[in-house]
């Protein structure tokens, strides 16, 4: 219990996998439920869901601007707010932007977050590709 609290929560994998010759669905966990979720929530520009219009963040703002520490404020705070509203499970405790030093149109969002829950502090390293259209599903 104490390596997979279920308190944190459990939904479909993602990307989603089948079992059982279809029959069930890949499920995850607690953490990995958790690192999943804020994967999909920067995965996706706002307007994108149908549903949900404003799920997601302005990630498409990232194509042409420079990443300026003003710029990178303002791109904070828009990932702040989707989190605050969409991930609820961790409190945010910082949000940096650096371009990645081996690889050209690369930039890595690490989010530093707190389980609200366990109180574990943990982080997560995002790569946004800016090159690479197909890289942003």
């Amino acid at each position: 219990m104490a390596d997979n609290p279920q308190f944190l929560g459990k939904g479909w994998s993602f990307p989603v996998t089948f079992g059982n010759q279809g029959r069930s669905v890949g499920m995850a966990q607690a953490d990995d439920d958790i690192r999943q979720s804020l994967d999909i929530l920067l995965s996706t520009s706002l307007g994108e869901r149908v549903m949900r219009p404003g799920f997601g963040w302005k990630r498409d703002a990232l194509m042409f601007e420079p990443l300026s520490t003003s710029f990178g404020a303002y791109l904070a705070r828009e990932i702040e707010n989707a989190i605050l509203f969409y991930e609820s499970r961790i409190e945010l405790n910082r949000v940096d932007f650096e371009t990645a030093t081996d690889q050209s149109g690369v930039i890595l969002i690490r989010l530093d977050y707190t389980v609200r829950a366990t109180n574990t502090r943990t982080n997560l390293v995002y790569p946004f590709y800016l090159d690479h259209p197909e890289a942003k599903a």
